[in-house]
């Protein structure tokens, strides 16, 4: 099962693999994106950042067969973006927290900062962030940092012009 699903381009970092873990008590961190496990780099990077942590780095395919062999394993599930995160969801899998984490700007774009100085989004990434809201019975939080207290995203969407 996914015990939470945390949006966060930034993938695995300090603050996930220290306090994020600690709070979540997963099993593994698994990051999910096509791209980057393909990514023969990344993939023996990202463990490396996660520190005692069993991670794994997985396609969404290989996310699917993975939970289905293992349906009692606990994942802490690393979406690297909103459309990682809506994938996931519309598959079916079971998910119990989803929350908007870090979103670096991504060059080229035009981003809009959301939230603070850590979450920058596009007009199509808060089309993607309402269809997760919606998958989710119309609630969508975020929080950054574990101690931080969560705050609803849609309303930092629409605060934002998104």
């Amino acid at each position: 099962m996914i015990k939470h699903l945390r949006i966060d381009n930034r993938l695995i970092h300090g603050q996930v693999a220290v306090t994020w873990m600690r709070r979540i008590n997963a099993d593994a961190i698994v990051v999910v994106n096509d791209d980057v496990a393909k990514d023969r780099i990344q993939k023996m990077a990202l463990p490396l950042a996660a520190r005692d942590a069993k991670v794994l780095v997985l396609s969404h395919e290989e996310l699917q067969k993975h939970v289905q062999e293992h349906p009692d394993m606990s994942l802490f599930v690393i979406a690297k973006f909103p459309t990682d995160a809506l994938r996931i969801l519309e598959s079916g899998l079971e998910v119990g927290e989803v929350n908007v984490g870090n979103a670096a700007p991504i060059a080229g774009t035009k981003y809009v900062m959301v939230e603070k100085k850590s979450i920058a989004a596009t007009k199509e990434d808060a089309e993607v962030y309402r269809k997760i809201a919606e998958l989710r019975g119309g609630k969508l939080m975020t929080q950054t940092v574990s101690t931080y207290q969560p705050q609803d995203f849609l309303e930092l969407l629409e605060k934002a012009g998104l």
